[in-house]
């Protein structure tokens, strides 16, 4: 079996902007937070409960959210530069 070795390129500069990043992460948001209003709920029967559940997810999911986005920023793998011919 042969292994592929791959290079992932890091980039200083990150290539989204901060903006792009909390537009994503607040609209992400609001699709798993209905998710999680509807699981909990369907689990816990309780209105309290889920809400309760919601608040808490989401402060701590939104944070963690933005940083994983900005570290993701600064990789370069992936991205296609615009007028490159994407191949698959």
């Amino acid at each position: 079996m042969t292994l592929i070795a791959s290079t992932i390129a890091l980039t200083r500069k990150p290539v989204s902007s901060r903006s792009r990043s909390i537009a994503k992460t607040l609209t992400w948001r609001v699709f798993a937070e209905l998710d999680t209003f509807l699981v909990s709920y369907l689990i816990t029967g309780s209105m309290t409960w889920s809400l309760s559940i919601v608040g808490i997810e989401s402060t701590t999911k939104t944070v963690l959210y933005y940083l994983h986005e900005r570290a993701w920023g600064h990789i370069a793998w992936g991205v296609i530069a615009p007028g490159v011919a994407h191949t698959g």
